[in-house]
């Protein structure tokens, strides 16, 4: 897996990887879990990863909660609660992969030894129009997702 090692004494999360290796850590390792950080308007309006066909589904706690983007007080309860063994691998996914670098590294800072950022997120960077979806991120690779 092509991982980019983060300097541990500064962040501790375990680093970034690109969407296809994330999704490949999710079909090869059982324990590996993906949390997706966005909140729930994005959830709704924008689409979520489909983990059907690995017998999986994301863990869906909102980083922040729209429409303010308030840091959600009990993210690290919500995931703790959700996933409590310390070594199981955490992909975090967010729209571009800000959000969900710092999901990363708070879940790392509370013990959490394999915490990794998908890097482009699930729609990336705006393009030159200023437009998502269309540089990188989990839809441009051509991962499962789908729209409630």
């Amino acid at each position: 897996m092509s991982v980019v090692e983060a300097d541990r004494t500064s962040t501790g999360y375990a680093g970034d990887i690109s969407v296809a290796d994330g999704w490949k850590r999710l079909a090869e390792d059982r324990r590996a879990l993906l949390v997706d950080v966005r909140s729930e308007a994005e959830w709704a309006f924008v689409g979520q990863p489909d983990l059907s066909s690995l017998g999986k589904a994301p863990l869906a706690i909102a980083w922040q909660h729209f429409p303010g983007m308030a840091l959600n007080p009990s993210f690290v309860a919500e995931v703790s609660a959700a996933a409590p063994e310390r070594d199981r691998p955490l992909l975090f996914l967010c729209r571009s992969g800000a959000r969900s670098r710092a999901a990363a590294i708070a879940l790392a800072a509370c013990g959490y030894a394999h915490c990794y950022n998908l890097t482009g997120g699930f729609e990336g960077d705006l393009d030159q129009a200023g437009h998502r979806g269309h540089l990188a991120g989990w839809k441009v690779a051509g991962l499962p997702w789908s729209q409630r």
